[in-house]
Parts: C-alpha cells; sequence; structure tokens
C-alpha cells in the first residue's frame, strides 16, 4: 500500500514538474537567456514596385535619390554601387509613401523629403545633412498622398538655390506652404492665388499644385507653381522668391501640367496631361516657356492625328539634352523621347532599344523578352553626363550609360531596391529556403536569396498569390492559391507543385454538375503531409484525396472556413470557426470535420478572423509533431498538444499580431516561436525557444521598417533564420550573429 501511494505521488509530482516545464520551459529546453543580435538582409528581386521619380544631385557627381510610393526613399552613390534604403529604422509606415524628394543645389550632403503616404496619415518633411544616413522629422499641418493617384507629379518640394534655407512645397490640398529654417516651420503662403480644393472625402484625391521650380540662375528670384486642378489648372509665376503670384498666359488651355523643370539657360519646360495618372491618362503635350520674353513654344514629340492615346509625365533636362516619356500608352506601350536640341526635334527610343533584364528577371512576366515599361511617371539625365539616362516604371528603374546611342540597351538600375508587397510565404521543410507570394508580381521559389529567381510562379500566372502550403512529410509538394487581373484570361486560381514551388500546374477544385466556385481568389486552399489531400476554403468547401483530379464536399465545415493541415498526420486538418466560436478537426483525411468541445478556447474567436484573403493564418501546425498546433487568438497565443482536444495560453507571449514557427533550437523540444506584435510598449519581432516562456526582441530600431509588416515565416531547417513579409520593403530574412 506505502509503495502505491508513494507511486501515485510521484506520477503526481512529474505531472506539475510537466505543467511547470511548459511555463518556465526549465526541462529540457534550450536556454535563451540572453536578447540575440540579428543580422538582416533582403531577399534580392529587384525592384518590383512603382517609383514615381528619382533625380540627380545637381553639384555631387555620381549621386542620385529614388522616391517610391510605398517603399521608401534610396540613395545611390557610384563610389557604392548601389542603392541605400534610407528610412528602415522609422516605426511610422506613413512616412514610407514619399510625395516628393530634393536634392540641396548648394551643399552636396543635404536632402530632403516630403513624406506621406495617404491623406488621413501622418505628414513631415524630412531633412537629413549627410545624404539620408539621419533625419530630422518635422511634422506638417499639410496632408501628402505619396501612394495616391498623381504620385507621379512633381517634384512638389523646392529648394531656393540662392537662399537653401527656404523650401516651397506645392501640396494636394492645401496651396502652396512655405519655410525659411530649412522645413522645421511652415506657412501657407498667403500671396499664392490658388488655396487648394481641401482634403476630399472618400478615396477621391486632388492633385492641387504639382511642381514648383525656382530659376538657378544668379541673382535671379522667379518660381513657376503649376496646378492641376482641373479648376485651377495652370501655371503661376512669382518675381520675388515666392511671395507674390500672377497667372502666366499662354499654353495649352485644355491640359494639367504636371512637371516642370527650368534649366541653366532660363528655359521651363513643362510636360502635359489630362490626368494625373498613373492611369486614366489619354492626352498630353510638352511646351518650352522662355522666362525671360514669356513666349511659348509647342515641343510636343508626337503631334499626329493618328497618335496613339496617353499622355506626358517624366521629363528631364540637362543643357539641350531633353528627355520625357509618355504616360499611360498602353498600345503599343509607353516611351521616352529624347531630344539634343532643347526640343525642336525628338528622336523615339523605344524602337531601338532592347532590354537586359538578367538581374531581374521577372520583368519579362514569362514571356522572351520585357517590355519597355509603364507608368513611366520618372526619367532622370545625369547633369555631369548627359548620356547617362533613368527612367522608372510600375515594375523598376531601367537606366543606360549611352543614350545618345542609335540602339540602346536597358538594363534595371535596382541593387539594393526591394520596392514590393509580400502577401504570403513559407519555408518548406526541405528544398529551397524560401517560396514567396508577391502583391503584383505573383512571388517566387527562392533557390539563392542573394539572386533575384529566374521565374515567377507561371501556369497559371496570377496577379496576387494569396496563400501557400506545403506538406509535412513530402515538402516538394506545395500548394499556392491566388486572384487574377481583371480581364485575364485565366481558367484556374489554384495550383499545386511537385518540385518545391518551381514548376505548377492548375488546380479546377469543383464537384462535378456544379457551379465553378474557385476563381474569384476568395479560395485559401491547404495541403495533407503525405501531400495527396487537397482542402480548398470554397462557399462550399472541397476535398480531393488525389491531388484535384476528384473532389467531394467536406462534410460539416462552415463555408468559406480556412483549413489547417497537421504537418506530420495526413489524415488530420483542423479549422477554426471564428464566427460560430468553434474548433473543429477532421481525422479522415478532410472528408468529415467535427466540433471538439471543451478545448479551453475562448468562447468568442471572433477578433481572430482574417480580415481579407491576404490575413496570415492564426491557426498553425507544428511540423513534426502531429497533433501539435498553435493559435492566435486576439492577441494571445494558445497551444494544444492534443489535435486541438486541449488549448492552454502561452502565458507571457507578447500581444501577438502574427506568429510563426521555426526550427528548434539545438536541444530545445519545441519550436522557435516567432511574433510580430508588442511587448513592453515596444512594437517588433520577438522570439522565444523555451515554448514561449521567455521572449526577446530581435529587430532594433534600426531595422522598423516603418513597422509595415504582413506575414512572417520561420525556417524549419535552419534555427534562428525568420523571414519578413513587408508592405514596400520586399522580403527581408534574419540571421543570429554568433
Amino acid at each position: 500500500m506505502r509503495t502505491l501511494v508513494h507511486n501515485l505521488g510521484m506520477v503526481r509530482f512529474l505531472a506539475a514538474l510537466a505543467a511547470f516545464a511548459f511555463v518556465t520551459g526549465s526541462v529540457g529546453q534550450a536556454a535563451d537567456p540572453a536578447p540575440p543580435r540579428y543580422r538582416w538582409h533582403n531577399a534580392v528581386v529587384g525592384a518590383g514596385g512603382f517609383a514615381p521619380n528619382l533625380v540627380f544631385s545637381p553639384v555631387v557627381r555620381g549621386l542620385a535619390y529614388l522616391r517610391t510610393d510605398m517603399g521608401g526613399a534610396y540613395r545611390w552613390e557610384d563610389a557604392a554601387g548601389q542603392w541605400v534604403p534610407l528610412q528602415d529604422g522609422f516605426a511610422e509606415g506613413s512616412y514610407y509613401g514619399v510625395e516628393s524628394v530634393a536634392a540641396d543645389p548648394v551643399d552636396g550632403n543635404g536632402v530632403y523629403l516630403a513624406a506621406g503616404m495617404h491623406r488621413r496619415g501622418a505628414a513631415a518633411i524630412l531633412h537629413s545633412t549627410d545624404r539620408g544616413r539621419h533625419w530630422r522629422v518635422h511634422r506638417v499641418p499639410f496632408a501628402m498622398g505619396g501612394n495616391e493617384d498623381g504620385r507621379g507629379l512633381g517634384e512638389r518640394l523646392a529648394i531656393d538655390p540662392h537662399a537653401p534655407a527656404t523650401l516651397l512645397f506645392g501640396s494636394r490640398h492645401d496651396g502652396l506652404h512655405r519655410s525659411d529654417d530649412r522645413g522645421a516651420t511652415w506657412r501657407r503662403v498667403a500671396g499664392f492665388p490658388y488655396a487648394g480644393l481641401g482634403v476630399p472625402e472618400g478615396r477621391r484625391t486632388n492633385a492641387g499644385i504639382a511642381f514648383v521650380a525656382f530659376d538657378p540662375r544668379p541673382g535671379r528670384r522667379t518660381v513657376f507653381a503649376g496646378v492641376a486642378d482641373p479648376g485651377a489648372r495652370g501655371l503661376y509665376r512669382s518675381d520675388d522668391g515666392g511671395t507674390r503670384w500672377q497667372r502666366v498666359a499662354g499654353g495649352p488651355a485644355d491640359l494639367l501640367p504636371v512637371k516642370g523643370v527650368i534649366d541653366r539657360t532660363g528655359r521651363l519646360f513643362v510636360a502635359y496631361a489630362n490626368g494625373i495618372g498613373p492611369g486614366g491618362v489619354t492626352d498630353g503635350a510638352v511646351f518650352r516657356h522662355a522666362i525671360d520674353t514669356r513666349q511659348w513654344s509647342d515641343i510636343t514629340p508626337d503631334r499626329r492625328a493618328s497618335r496613339p492615346p496617353g499622355g506626358y509625365m517624366g521629363l528631364a533636362v540637362a543643357g539641350d539634352v531633353v528627355a520625357v516619356s509618355t504616360m499611360n500608352r498602353w498600345k503599343p506601350g509607353d516611351t521616352l523621347w529624347r531630344s539634343v536640341d532643347g526640343g525642336a526635334h525628338w528622336r523615339d527610343l523605344g524602337p531601338g532599344s532592347t532590354r537586359d533584364v538578367t538581374a531581374s528577371p521577372f520583368l519579362k512576366q514569362g514571356d522572351d523578352h520585357a517590355e519597355f515599361g509603364h507608368w513611366i511617371a520618372g526619367v532622370a539625365i545625369d547633369p555631369f553626363d548627359p548620356r547617362r539616362t533613368a527612367y522608372t516604371t510600375g515594375a523598376t528603374v531601367y537606366a543606360t550609360p549611352h543614350a545618345e546611342a542609335p540602339r540602346t540597351t536597358w538594363t534595371p538600375w535596382v541593387a539594393g531596391i526591394e520596392q514590393t508587397a509580400i502577401i504570403s510565404m513559407t519555408s518548406p521543410g526541405s528544398g529551397v529556403p524560401l517560396v514567396s507570394g508577391f502583391g503584383d508580381i505573383a512571388g517566387f521559389a527562392h533557390d539563392d536569396l542573394s539572386r533575384s529567381p529566374p521565374v515567377m510562379h507561371l501556369n497559371p500566372h496570377l496577379t496576387n498569390t494569396n496563400n501557400l502550403d506545403w506538406a509535412g512529410r513530402a515538402p516538394q509538394v506545395m500548394v499556392r492559391s491566388g486572384n487574377r487581373h481583371a480581364g485575364q484570361a485565366v481558367t484556374a486560381t489554384l495550383a499545386w507543385s511537385g518540385d518545391g514551388g518551381h514548376r505548377w500546374q492548375p488546380v479546377v477544385a469543383r464537384v462535378s454538375g456544379t457551379p465553378r466556385q474557385d476563381l474569384d481568389g476568395n479560395s485559401p486552399i491547404v495541403v495533407g503531409a503525405d501531400g495527396m489531400r487537397f482542402v480548398v476554403s470554397l462557399p462550399t468547401p472541397l476535398v480531393s484525396g488525389d491531388r484535384g483530379r476528384t473532389w467531394a464536399v467536406a462534410e460539416s465545415l462552415p463555408g468559406s472556413t480556412r483549413v489547417v493541415a497537421d504537418k506530420s498526420d495526413p489524415l488530420a486538418f483542423y479549422a477554426a470557426d471564428f464566427a460560430g466560436g468553434r474548433f473543429l478537426v477532421s481525422r479522415d483525411g478532410g472528408r468529415r470535420f467535427v466540433v471538439r468541445s471543451g478545448t479551453g478556447l475562448p468562447a468568442d474567436l471572433s477578433p481572430s478572423a482574417p480580415r481579407n484573403r491576404e490575413s496570415p493564418p492564426a491557426l498553425l501546425a507544428e511540423p513534426g509533431r502531429a497533433g501539435h498546433l498553435w493559435m492566435r487568438v486576439g492577441t494571445r497565443l494558445w497551444r494544444s498538444t492534443d489535435f486541438g482536444a486541449r488549448f492552454v495560453p502561452v502565458p507571457n507571449a507578447p500581444l501577438v499580431e502574427i506568429v510563426t514557427l521555426g526550427r528548434a533550437a539545438p536541444g530545445g523540444r519545441d519550436p522557435a516561436l516567432y511574433v510580430w506584435g508588442e511587448q513592453g510598449g515596444v512594437r517588433g519581432l520577438f522570439r522565444s525557444i523555451d515554448g514561449g516562456a521567455r521572449w526577446h526582441r530581435i529587430n532594433d530600431d534600426d531595422h522598423r521598417w516603418g513597422n509595415r509588416i504582413r506575414v512572417i515565416a520561420g525556417d524549419p531547417k535552419r534555427f534562428g533564420r525568420v523571414y519578413i513579409g513587408t508592405d514596400g520593403r520586399g522580403v527581408l530574412y534574419g540571421d543570429p550573429v554568433r
């Protein structure tokens, strides 16, 4: 009897010790006593998004700045040979939409950014005296729209070359503003005759003052501003440095001035369009205005009555060399015009050019060549070498050192630029380090994170990849779902791969005799651990046991409920019914789901419901251990080790926004946990390697990326490796520094 009591006591003791170990991680767990130091890199794709403009420094040879609509600003120096991101340390995401950039015309180390993503977000003028290494942030009372329509206009921010402490900013909604202390304080210019339309409601935006340009000639006090709001469109002039203004007569009466540049001989060049872009532009012109004589000249490159629809926007001048881009000319495509006599004669550079996209092969979009470009809002000419020319597009930045050549080769000028939005990504259990799902350019299988992948996801070629999954016991088998471009002739939005995401084949999820439900992009797909079973979350959920050849209805699974596949048990699938507050499990390969009662989860699961089809999953299955699950409920983290029969909270976790799992630490039992969230009032990326007992922040104040994080993924193959999918800075990955 004493032996039995003794044994029962030992059982209770061991059970208590096990419970203590789960909470504290003190038994059989890897230790994580100090915050690990991480080194961060971009997974290379090469640009990938819309850069509205770039400018060369007028006083430092080989120095240039690029502004993007959602990925911040970059600096190029010829000696360094790559673009350097300038805003990775910012916590304010709105500043990643850069409305305008101004390189100081006197001090080669000075640069300003007008930063503000949307009219309802924070807006500031950023000033640097060391080429963007450090910034002074000056909040401003006027709204900006660095990622709104009209973001290719400009430049709105201008520095007085004769009094470089003075800046003028042409706002979208609130007229013209002036600073005389290098951007620290601002006041509205009362003498400017147009006060703007005010901040609009809904999604509509205003162009307002599209550009401001100072006459650079010594002793001149002339300034021009172009207003691109339809009712007040036109050109305005000041001859006293910006205090008093008058409207300039002449020029095209029915077009909007969208870009203006003054050369060093006193000529103002203006690009016109009938819309602010980047879409909806069908007509345009280019004019030259002699500042001293006030004479206008129509120098539009293509004045044929049969010219294709489209306007002009990108504009650059260096001496008598002028370059201007078409805008929104879809057929036969946008192009660049170049003149060497101030606009008297032009050469179309498009027909005689080729694109060498070895640095960014995705630009071929599955074809055998890359297009010249679309949404060409920015053009730049090196003031120290007018042959060197660059232009920005909706997908990349192209440059050539020999724009004067009869046949010109353009290459992506993108080393260091990663300007993309990441929707989904996963690191499979073997094979490639990462498979990504991008917005607009589909995504990639990344064999080498230091090189742009050779081809995007094709067959089908989808705009966005909204979800990815891999089979836990057959990691080369993957599935993806996405959505199409409007009007795109694609017959499937689902696909599966048998070689780790390199090649795909379409999946059609439909029960014979029923209508298709899998074409609207809202069809998450998962694959069972053995790589044979697919479950698709449709209004009528479907399951296949033969990789999509035949389908059946998944019984008792609510419509459009996202499913998670166990990574070890090929018959186990899970789903959280967020609306009904229920946790469901299938142990027969997804054919039938049953409700788990008494799981310990909160009754209200709705805070974790996906906001849209791009929301990262709240429920995760742990690789290598059947029935081990982790789930975010609101901002708390929960865990189950018994196929969802019982969940217990992880007591010390940060406030969770996104959670992912990675490889366990050497000697560790539980996977590394990575959470994007908040702890101690600090928002960032946190890691635990002891089951959630202790957490450390692993990013730092130099790596905050505007807190614009969409998805994270731990690597199950390499301890410490974690991938971050940003909204504008591409894919980042971090490794602990040993």
